[in-house]
């Protein structure tokens, strides 16, 4: 998926013609701003390691590197939340906006957030006002898949770090926004870029890399958070070697295993939505997307019903070693993968019912899943949306049952070899869920999942590789499967696969979740609500209307003792641009760009 043609282009020379300049003109104002909340301490790995628990600041995509995105704050609960009102409100800015993904992060009187065309602000978390501004100096010709979009940044020492577009990643000081370094992970040329918040590990910045239907090559990579120099990377398509302080460390696999010929040369596995880290274990958990091409007949070797023709390790969960980038574990959810159910959905650490301690993840391929954090092997699995055809559910070994019947057929043996057999599947690839992260609470046991409803017509074609071309050979449209919603926020019992409790919304829902020791469950809708639900029955209890669709990833966080909500909101991400007969079902909805920010006042924290 190319995505728009015209995203990285439409304001490209107006972001360039600005860029340092609005830097420098907040520089000093960031001087005299941040010297009223005190001076900066450098963030520590201790720092980030307690990131759940400190609720004055929110260092760390997901509210934690477990992605748990639970508060223990219980300031706003049951009780009060209808108290809850707007502090503050901030526009990102400029004249096409595009989709605000974007998780903020607060520290020390500072809120931090990424923004669409790769842009970062620093904005005073008591006023809404801005310190500064950085803007990427993007390239003609970036290659965004699903659109401009940007989903956070990570703090530690005395720096912030973001990805952008054209596939780098940036260091800047956090009093100033000035560059400290800038590192290319990859060539955007080839269709690479890079959209997800980095995670911090002992010093190490790691990242991942988007470009999946490009025909790029998913890697991690991990460098020296005060250089920016490499220390390690980890491609994912087996074939490939990782290096390590400079030099060729390990092959990801073995050659030619699960993939014929040199497919494992242009082989996708795009690592594109960031990892977790798993404090208990020492590991990072990362996802891979979908294989290279889509077209799965041209994947295929062997016995297709085989491992042979797995394509490892596109459409799995990687367990990585922080400290060298060796690979530890490795699940597949969607081998022989052939819908794009990308395997990148966050792998949350838990401890279940029975004290086992588990992972959880919700794959694109419509399944939940429960692996063992020692060594990711698979304990169970169960469907969370409706009508799933391509498997018939999950076996006791971890393997999909595959419907053959519902794989899109081969081109090859098509009369005019143009145009494969066309199925009708469920979910469509964008995915039971697709990346707008879910939430797990401690006291409730339950994971809170954003999930849609919805199919697709999808066929394959003949395709060949060509360097910075879309590299799919299939065709598709997504079809609601419902009449009455699309969206679905689900309460998942990971102990048995039951769904507790379902709020159903008649557009897609694309907004990350967070959930609370009040016992709420926070998210956003594209028509531009921002609400809260009773987190064990799953009862609407507030709504605020934010103007535009939400996208975004909620935060909480107290100060001078009161609690603070904040969420992004501003329509855009992969819908519109790829949702077929659904994209028209919601072409009405406004983009926008802003931070809207949320407090239960004093006086009002105890009135019913």
């Amino acid at each position: 998926m190319c995505g728009d043609p015209h995203a990285g282009h439409v304001a490209l020379s107006e972001l360039n013609l600005g860029g340092d300049r609005m830097r420098k003109f907040f520089a000093m104002a960031a001087v005299s701003a941040l010297a009223m909340t005190g001076a900066h301490a450098d963030v520590t790995e201790e720092d980030l390691a307690k990131d759940q628990a400190t609720t004055d600041s929110v260092l760390t995509n997901g509210m934690g590197r477990d992605q748990q995105r639970f508060s223990p704050l219980k300031i706003i609960n049951k009780d009060n939340v209808q108290n809850v009102v707007p502090a503050w409100a901030f526009s990102l800015g400029g004249e096409k906006q595009r989709g605000q993904e974007t998780q903020p992060l607060i520290y020390d009187g500072v809120m931090y957030i990424t923004g669409s065309y790769s842009r970062l602000y620093a904005i005073d978390v008591k006023t809404g006002e801005e310190i500064w501004q950085y803007d990427a100096r993007l390239p003609e010709g970036i290659l965004p898949c699903c659109d401009v979009v940007n989903r956070g940044a990570a703090i530690y020492g005395d720096k912030i770090y973001f990805g952008t577009l054209d596939a780098r990643i940036v260091a800047l000081d956090l009093k100033t926004g000035d560059v400290v370094w800038r590192k290319k992970i990859a060539d955007y040329k080839a269709g690479y870029s890079y959209t997800a918040a980095p995670v911090i590990v002992n010093g190490l910045i790691v990242t991942g890399n988007s470009g999946g239907e490009f025909g790029i090559v998913g890697e991690v990579q991990a460098r020296d958070a005060e250089t920016g120099e490499l220390v390690w990377t980890r491609p994912v398509i087996e074939g490939h070697m990782g290096t390590f302080k400079g030099e060729d460390s390990t092959m990801t696999g073995t050659l030619n295993a699960t993939w014929p010929g040199d497919l494992w040369k242009t082989g996708g596995g795009a690592t594109w939505l960031g990892g977790t880290y798993d404090q208990d274990t020492n590991t990072l958990v990362f996802g891979a997307g979908n294989p290279a091409p889509w077209n799965s007949w041209l994947r295929a070797a062997g016995n297709p019903s085989g491992t042979e023709g797995d394509n490892l390790y596109a459409a799995s969960r990687i367990g990585i070693n922080p400290e060298n980038g060796d690979i530890k574990w490795h699940y597949q959810t969607t081998p022989r993968e052939g819908w794009d159910f990308d395997g990148v959905n966050e792998v949350i650490p838990f401890v279940d019912a029975s004290g086992n301690k588990r992972y959880a993840t919700a794959d694109r391929n419509g399944y939940f899943y429960i692996l063992n954090r020692d060594d990711g092997a698979f304990v169970n699995a169960w469907p969370f949306v409706s009508q799933i055809s391509w498997a018939d559910g999950i076996g006791e070994d971890g393997r999909p049952k595959f419907n053959e019947g519902n794989r899109p057929g081969d081109p090859s043996k098509a009369a005019d070899g143009k145009k494969g057999e066309v199925v009708f599947a469920v979910p469509s690839f964008l995915g039971g869920k697709n990346w707008m992260p879910m939430a797990h609470n401690p006291d409730t046991g339950l994971f809170y999942v954003p999930s849609n409803e919805w199919g697709m017509d999808i066929w394959n074609e003949p395709i060949s590789y060509k360097k910075g071309a879309a590299y799919l050979g299939s065709g598709f449209t997504i079809k609601p499967i419902f009449e009455d919603h699309i969206g679905s926020l689900k309460a998942i019992d990971p102990n048995t696969g039951d769904i507790k409790w379902e709020y159903k919304n008649n557009a897609p829902l694309w907004g990350g979740v967070m959930t609370t020791a009040g016992g709420l469950v926070f998210t956003g809708m594209p028509e531009g609500q921002f609400k809260a639900f009773d987190a064990d029955t799953g009862k609407e209890l507030w709504s605020f209307q934010t103007g535009s669709g939400i996208v975004g990833q909620p935060i909480t966080w107290d100060m001078d003792g009161e609690q603070y909500i904040a969420v992004a909101s501003g329509w855009g991400g992969a819908v519109p641009l790829w949702g077929g007969e659904v994209a028209k079902k919601v072409n009405y909805l406004n983009q926008g760009g802003s931070i809207w920010v949320f407090k239960l006042p004093k006086q009002l924290a105890s009135s019913n």
